[in-house]
């Protein structure tokens, strides 16, 4: 479980493929965006992501283990190519991680808001998601 996290906390886009030493062949990674099975799908979703943003890294808050599960609460940082000029993006959220037997990662599941921490720094649908947000809100 701390080599998952450590793998993680210091991911490059070098080390992206050390992941095959951490995980089974067929684990599975979802998120708000993705949900990949096999351990090629998620280095090359992995890839990806250090592609598409500057700086890309995580940083871990908290952690707790429930028998072969980890709960991870993290920020990530990263700055996106294509909207340079918008600054450090930060998501908070948290990670399960099941392990087999072997400490081998077979499932990684993220959950965080992607409505406000992403779509809603978005230009055009970020304007509707914050009227959206203003008229639902309780004073």
């Amino acid at each position: 479980m701390a080599a998952y996290e450590a793998y993680f906390a210091d991911l490059t886009p070098a080390s992206v493929a050390d992941l095959r030493a951490l995980a089974v062949g067929d684990m599975r990674f979802r998120d708000p965006f993705n949900d990949v099975q096999g351990i090629d799908k998620v280095i090359r979703l992995l890839r990806a992501s250090f592609e598409d943003t500057i700086g890309m890294r995580f940083e871990f808050i908290d952690r707790a283990v429930s028998g072969r599960v980890c709960y991870y609460r993290w920020r990530c940082l990263f700055t996106p190519k294509r909207l340079p000029k918008s600054g450090i993006w930060t998501f908070d959220g948290m990670s399960e991680v099941a392990f087999d037997d072997a400490g081998r990662v077979v499932s990684h599941i993220d959950h965080w808001d992607a409505s406000t921490q992403f779509y809603a720094r978005l230009p055009v649908i970020g304007a509707l998601i914050r009227l959206v947000r203003r008229r639902l809100a309780v004073d």
